[in-house]
């Protein structure tokens, strides 16, 4: 039988090692914690994302060589900038994107708002289930895919135009911008949604029931007391619909033959022309900042 001190001396000491040093280091220190766990995605970030997009955006200050096409970093320059606006099609582009953007923003918004109040106020649970599925699941289908479809219902011989022609109405073809609306609007309906939806559900009932006991009615609640609060929920969904439509280029070319931003973007980009394409991409990125600083100040940061 073994005695109790020599039980002891016999069970092994823990190894000092370096790893349980540097654990006892870090426990007693949460801000080194917290930058050691952030350190491989800020670094990631940091140089893989903004990094290349920094150098990218450096493009547009470079010259171009006119013999070879190539690019000389940090040979300064603004031509690029000169030629976006000596040069009208820049400008009606970027008009005709930023007016898509906003339609296409405005018609979500209007859709939205009663999908999402009848499934926050009035559905049953298992209706409300039903429906946050129903919203969702063209989101699990892959862009490209709706994108084709689309373009499939709106060409000339397509779906539309056969359910139309034998009303006398002719189909809409691939020239309209109408079909850039249409086909942007329910590509991002569901980013409307869905901020609106948790923002109309955090709204408490007993708001809703003094307003009634107070004598408002309907129009009325609905204009004091549910679209104020609403309101930053609903510019946060705008945020997604907005910047999303501001830099689609893939279903301009497919359902409407229309140049936007992005297809101005990636037309020069192709082409070998750096500079202007990268120049062209810096007014996008001001309106979202312009637009961010906006929207923050509405509040639609604390609903997203």
């Amino acid at each position: 039988m073994t005695a109790p001190g020599l039980a002891g001396d016999m069970q092994q000491r823990p190894v000092d090692s370096r790893a349980r040093r540097l654990a006892r280091w870090l426990y007693t220190r949460p801000r080194a914690q917290l930058a050691l766990l952030l350190a491989a995605p800020v670094l990631w970030v940091g140089v893989v994302y903004i990094g290349s997009l920094v150098v990218l955006l450096l493009n547009a200050f470079w010259e171009k060589d006119a013999f070879t096409g190539n690019v000389t970093p940090f040979a300064w320059t603004l031509k690029a900038f000169v030629d976006i606006f000596t040069k009208p099609v820049y400008a009606t582009v970027a008009l005709r994107t930023v007016g898509i953007a906003i339609a296409v923003t405005l018609a979500d918004a209007l859709l939205a708002f009663p999908i999402a109040y009848y499934m926050a106020r009035i559905a049953s649970p298992r209706a409300r289930g039903a429906l946050l599925v129903a919203v969702l699941m063209p989101l699990w289908a892959a862009y490209l895919v709706k994108a084709f479809a689309w373009r499939t219902i709106l060409q000339g011989n397509g779906f539309l135009s056969w359910v139309l022609t034998p009303f006398g109405i002719p189909g809409p073809g691939l020239t309209q911008l109408f079909n850039a609306w249409l086909v942007l609007s329910y590509l991002w309906l569901p980013y409307m949604i869905l901020p609106i939806y948790s923002g109309l559900e955090r709204i408490p009932s007993s708001l809703l029931e003094a307003s009634s006991d107070l004598g408002a009615k309907a129009g009325t609640t609905f204009r004091r007391v549910v679209l104020p609060l609403v309101f930053p929920a609903l510019v946060a969904g705008s945020i997604f619909t907005f910047s999303l439509s501001l830099g689609d280029y893939i279903v301009p070319d497919l359902v409407a033959d229309a140049k936007f931003i992005g297809n101005v973007i990636y037309d020069n980009s192709s082409l070998g022309n750096l500079p202007v394409a990268a120049a062209y991409s810096l007014f996008p990125i001001a309106i979202m900042l312009v637009y961010l600083v906006i929207a923050r100040r509405l509040g639609a940061f604390e609903s997203l």
